[in-house]
C-alpha cells in the first residue's frame, strides 16, 4: 500500500504533460470545449477538487443518438477534476449528456482530510453515493438508463451498484478503466500487509489513518473483494467493458482488473499497440484507451483498431 501512495504521488509531484489523444483518433472533439492534458487537469485537481472537468454537469437533455447519459467515476485518491479532464470535453463534444462527481470523502484520514482526495471511504457507502447520483441524472434527463466509465476504484465500486444495490436494471454499460476488480496484490506489498496484520501488526489501522477504509478493501483476497466476486463478475443486464494495461503497477496482477461472464469485453492496451506504455494512473489520459471507451459506448465496431500514435500515449504512472 506504501507503493500505491508513492505512486499517486508521483502524480502530484512529477509536472508529467501528455496528450489527451491524438489528432488522428477518430474521434476528435470539435474545437468547442478543450480537451485537458494530464498535467493541467491534475493542477485543476490539486487548486480546484470540486470543480466539475470541462462539459459536465450542465443541463442537457440526451439525444436519440446518444440517449444514455454517461456518468464519470473517479479512482481513489483521485476527484473528477483531475481524472476527467480529457474524457468529459471529448464526450460532450461528442454529443453525450456528461455528469461527474466526487464521492468517498474520508476527512478523518491525514490524506482524506486535505479536501483533495477523495474515493476513501467504506466502499459500500460510496457505491451509496453512486447510487444517489444515478437516480439524481435519470430524474434531470429523463432517461430510462446511464452509462458509467470508471477508473480504478471507480471501474470496480460501480458492480457493488449493480450487484448489491439493485442498480443493474439503471445501467445500460459499465466502462472500467484499470479497474481493481479482483483486488491488488501491489506487486506483493497486499501480501506483506497481511503477514504483518498476522504477526500482530495492523497495517490496515495504518492505511486508514494515512488515506481511508478503500485502500485496505481494495487489496487482494480481503473480504470485500471476496464477497463482490463470490457470486461471480457479473450481472445480467448491462454490458461490461474493461481497459487494461499491462504496465500497471498498481492493479497488480494487471489481469486482475479483467472479468469473466456474460457481455463482457476486455481490452489490453498493448495488444493494440505494442508501444504504448501507459501507466494506471495515466490511462484516462491515453488515446489508446481513450478511443476504446468513445468507441464502446458509441458505434461499438467489432474489431475496432484505435491508432497507435506516440504522441497521443498517456503517461508511464
Amino acid at each position: 500500500m506504501k507503493r500505491f501512495l508513492r505512486f499517486a504521488g508521483l502524480a502530484l509531484a512529477v509536472p508529467v504533460v501528455a496528450a489527451a489523444c491524438s489528432t488522428t483518433t477518430p474521434f476528435p472533439p470539435p474545437p468547442n470545449i478543450p480537451v485537458e492534458t494530464f498535467g493541467q487537469a491534475w493542477g485543476n485537481g490539486l487548486s480546484s477538487p470540486t470543480t466539475p472537468p470541462p462539459g459536465s454537469n450542465a443541463p442537457c437533455t440526451p439525444s436519440a443518438a446518444h440517449p444514455d447519459p454517461v456518468i464519470l467515476v473517479h479512482g481513489t485518491l483521485e476527484n473528477m477534476a483531475d481524472n476527467w479532464g480529457a474524457l468529459s470535453p471529448m464526450l460532450a463534444n461528442a454529443g453525450y449528456c456528461v455528469y461527474a462527481f466526487n464521492y468517498g470523502a474520508y476527512t478523518s484520514s491525514a490524506l482524506g482530510g486535505t479536501g483533495v482526495f477523495y474515493g476513501l471511504d467504506d466502499i459500500a457507502t460510496s457505491a451509496a453515493q453512486l447510487s444517489t447520483e444515478v437516480d439524481t441524472v435519470l430524474s434531470s434527463t429523463g432517461a430510462s438508463q446511464v452509462d458509467i466509465v470508471g477508473h480504478s476504484q471507480g471501474g470496480m465500486m460501480p458492480r457493488y451498484y449493480l450487484d448489491k444495490l439493485g442498480g443493474a436494471a439503471k445501467v445500460h454499460m459499465l466502462v472500467g478503466l484499470a479497474p481493481s476488480n479482483h483486488g491488488t496484490t501491489l506487486d506483493g506489498l497486499a501480501s506483506l500487509g497481511t503477514s504483518l496484520q498476522s504477526a500482530g501488526l495492523d497495517i490496515n489501522s495504518v492505511l486508514s489513518g494515512l488515506a481511508g477504509p478503500a485502500l485496505a478493501e481494495q487489496e487482494a483476497g480481503s473480504a470485500f473483494v471476496t464477497a463482490l466476486n463470490a457470486g461471480g463478475d457479473t450481472v445480467p443486464g448491462p454490458k461490461y467493458v474493461v481497459v487494461e494495461t499491462t504496465a500497471d503497477i498498481v492493479v497488480t496482477p494487471y489481469a486482475s482488473a479483467f472479468l469473466a461472464g456474460g457481455s463482457v469485453q476486455n481490452i489490453t492496451v498493448q495488444t493494440q499497440c505494442p508501444a504504448d506504455t501507459v501507466g494506471h494512473i495515466g490511462i484516462p489520459y491515453d488515446s489508446v484507451a481513450l478511443a476504446d471507451t468513445l468507441n464502446a459506448l458509441g458505434a461499438d465496431t467489432p474489431g475496432f483498431a484505435p491508432p497507435c500514435d506516440p504522441s497521443g500515449f498517456g503517461p508511464g504512472i
